[in-house]
């Protein structure tokens, strides 16, 4: 069965929320599920497909999150997911919705996410939640990982084995904040930065500073999806699904690839050959990034520069607005938000940009987005291509 274009975006909403004190995250998922299907012209009434992964802390859900938020919605799906593997979790729940809508099990698709983790009363965990008691876990709790620790192994690592400089990282992070100025919504909108600022803020994990880090927001938004065929009786233009691509590949740090070689090198193949496209073709991206060498790796992996040039890459301004891949156009991760896991809100920023309405900058007459997520540390992947 060839899925390709088969199912459609109709619907896209990210809440506008960057700070919502004592707002539940199923509340916020509601307001947007219900502000998607206005934008098509559906109601809840239509769904018959939910997809939904809320069970880390300050998503306000457990296990059972998808039956919580049917619950919660008033609704009783014929066809579901909860496929849970971290930030990429929401680009599997599209691949796995485009498939259930060309099979006939669903009609109308609503892929849902929210988290207040700036005010949820349990603390976050101070270790890397992958890193687990039992288990191949247990030889690595004794270093006593963190998330950021991990991640700045990776960036280290780059630096040995390819001369990445800390100003190049840092050009990462002057471009997400460029994108976000003109973004009304962007928890750092409205001031830009310098590579000198990155590299005069506070080292956190070396050798990542605090502004080569994400920012933590509440926040959230969805998307629905339906078949090509019922699109045409939908208000908004649709946004076709063309291709996409998932893997996984490890979970503990010390199995890492010595040529930090990402699942993304093999979601993206997978991805433009479903698309019938390559690199070349992409108009707009948006990029997973929890730190600035999460999207670094991701442009080498995806085949937009080769391996190790990725900061010259970026240092050379092709992640602009006029560079060969404009990329995180609303800012991202390092400056719009960051609830939790982003990767439906980087695929809400695909929608937009094909539909002409980035809430900040715009890039003309885009008809190709690539989307890419990652779940923990590199742990997973997926990669998503929409076109119009």
């Amino acid at each position: 069965m060839n899925v390709s274009e088969r199912a459609v975006i109709v619907g896209a909403y990210e809440s506008p929320r960057r700070d919502a004190p004592n707002v539940h995250p199923f509340a916020i998922q509601v307001e947007c599920i219900r502000a998607a299907l206005a934008q098509a012209g559906l109601t809840l009434g239509d769904v018959d497909g939910l997809c939904v992964a809320s069970g880390d802390w300050a998503e306000g859900g457990g296990v059972n999150s998808v039956t919580e938020m049917a619950e919660y919605l008033g609704i009783e799906p014929r066809w579901f997911d909860s496929t849970d593997v971290g930030g990429c979790s929401y680009l599997v729940h599209a691949a796995h919705a485009a498939v259930a809508i060309a099979a006939g099990l669903a009609d109308v698709v609503v892929i849902s996410y929210a988290a207040s983790p700036r005010w949820w009363p349990l603390k976050t965990p101070s270790f890397d939640p992958f890193v687990l008691p039992a288990g191949p876990g247990q030889f690595e709790l004794p270093f006593a990982p963190t998330l950021i620790s991990t991640y700045a192994m990776y960036a280290q690592r780059h630096m040995h084995l390819y001369g990445t400089t800390a100003e190049q990282l840092a050009q990462v992070a002057v471009t997400f904040r460029q994108h976000a100025a003109e973004n009304p919504h962007a928890f750092l909108g409205g001031k830009s930065i310098t590579v000198d600022d990155v590299l005069n803020s506070s080292m956190i994990a070396s050798p990542l500073h605090r502004l080569d880090c994400c920012v933590v927001t509440d926040g959230g938004g969805a998307i629905v999806m339906t078949s090509r065929e019922r699109a045409f009786d939908c208000r908004t233009r649709p946004v076709f699904v063309s291709g996409f691509g998932m893997a996984t590949q490890r979970t503990q740090i010390s199995q890492i690839s010595r040529e930090l070689i990402t699942p993304a090198a093999r979601t993206g193949p997978r991805a433009f050959e479903m698309a019938g496209l390559s690199p070349c073709d992409v108009d707009v991206a948006q990029l997973y990034d929890a730190f600035t060498i999460t999207p670094m790796l991701a442009l080498e992996d995806l085949g937009f520069c080769p391996r190790g040039e990725s900061g010259r890459f970026v240092a050379d301004g092709h992640l602009s607005i006029g560079g060969s891949v404009p990329c995180n156009t609303d800012g991202g991760g390092l400056a719009s938000n960051h609830p939790g896991k982003r990767g439906l809100l980087a695929l809400i920023e695909g929608v937009r940009q094909l539909r002409g309405e980035g809430p900040g900058v715009q890039v003309e007459d885009a008809e190709v987005a690539l989307i890419h997520g990652l779940g923990g540390t590199f742990c997973a992947a997926a990669t998503v291509i929409l076109t119009v």
